[in-house]
């Protein structure tokens, strides 16, 4: 086993940053590559998909984002504590190359490898680079892109092979679509790897304001926030509607191969599954997101006539349940999009991806 190539991958504890982060591990595994994984203790709790082999190091990090003066104050030491431990494993390790997928957790491995001029490249989900990933982008030796365009430093290595996707979704990959009808139609709520406020407020309405029988033949999937969960629930049951709500699915990728409609936050993994399985669906970026990174990661499926796009600012229930109701009423147009979905997947980005990571261990090139 000590004579296997070891690739050491760096990434967040959000969903965004995992789920490349596990379909890249999935196929390095595949290879004969032994796989770490370089997070902090947030990004641990996301780790239960990731294949048993996948050794994980926990490794101090931090965020300004978030907590008060004294929290933010620390950061600078928790990093460079994350870094020099970093280091050290590294160092020990010598791993073949590192990958980074963003995050702050993945700062440490990302530093040390620079300081170890190890093989190291990132990728990036999004169509904007994340702040992590901006940081690094001029210290690494290539950006495998998730989405394109994507804003790059000039100067800058890139190539766009498209976000992984995880091996669960690839069993999915073009399952056979059954357009709205007169009998039971599932539509799939997702608001990212955390829930999202917003759609817990709008969607349950805008599912309720369907016309009758329509309303009837719904169910839904519905992922919402831990505090979110029991008032979404009773909302659904006081309108008689047939819901199961959770704060996350396991089996993400049957929901959505069985769903008729999915409705979500543009997120680049979400974004990715919707293609790869190919499925009809409304987005609503995330309205904060400081570069707009999920209007971005819709386009290509919007451009496509795949997907509907509905800004926060414009999202109330009528403007949902007008949408919903539009796509249910017109079957054909519904397998349209399904089709126009498929048609912009990218069912080998893993394979893409670990091909460069070979790639890139075998030159040893560095900068």
């Amino acid at each position: 086993m000590a004579d296997q190539p070891l690739l050491i991958l760096a990434a967040g504890g959000t969903g965004g940053h995992m789920f490349p982060a596990q379909a890249l591990a999935e196929e390095m595994l595949a290879r004969g590559w032994r796989v770490k994984l370089s997070t902090d203790a947030r990004g641990a709790r996301y780790t239960q998909g990731f294949p048993q082999q996948v050794e994980v190091d926990v490794i101090a990090s931090a965020t300004f984002a978030r907590g008060g003066v004294a929290a933010k104050f620390l950061v600078p030491f928790r990093i460079l504590g994350g870094v020099i431990a970093s280091i050290t494993r590294l160092s020990r390790d010598k791993p073949a190359a590192v990958v980074g997928f963003g995050g702050y957790p993945s700062i440490p491995a990302l530093a040390a490898a620079w300081i170890l001029r190890l093989p190291r490249m990132l990728h990036e989900q999004n169509g904007v680079l994340g702040r992590v990933n901006q940081l690094f982008s001029k210290r690494v030796d290539l950006i495998a892109c998730g989405t394109w365009p994507t804003t790059l430093p000039d100067g800058v290595q890139s190539e766009y092979i498209g976000n992984p996707v995880r091996a669960a979704i690839l069993e999915r990959a073009g399952s056979g679509y059954i357009a709205p009808g007169d009998y039971p139609m599932s539509v799939l709520v997702m608001g990212g790897s955390q829930g999202a406020r917003i759609l817990s407020d709008i969607v349950p309405p805008a599912i309720a304001n369907l016309p009758s029988p329509m309303r009837g033949f719904v169910r839904v999937s519905h992922q919402a926030r831990e505090e979110d969960l029991e008032r979404v629930s009773a909302f659904y049951s006081e309108h008689g509607i047939d819901a199961d709500v959770q704060t996350f699915f396991n089996d993400v990728p049957k929901r959505m191969s069985e769903a008729q409609l999915v409705i979500s936050r543009a997120g680049a993994s979400s974004v990715a599954d919707i293609s790869v399985i190919g499925r009809p669906s409304i987005l609503i970026p995330l309205a904060f997101a400081i570069r707009d990174e999920q209007t971005a990661n819709a386009r290509t499926l919007v451009e496509a006539q795949a997907a509907v796009l509905i800004p926060e600012s414009n999202l109330t229930p009528d403007t949902l349940g007008d949408q919903i109701q539009s796509i249910f009423e017109n079957p054909n147009g519904a397998n349209s999009m399904a089709n126009a979905a498929l048609s912009c997947g990218k069912p080998d980005a893993a394979s893409d991806l670990a091909t460069l990571v070979e790639t890139l261990a075998e030159s040893g090139k560095t900068k």
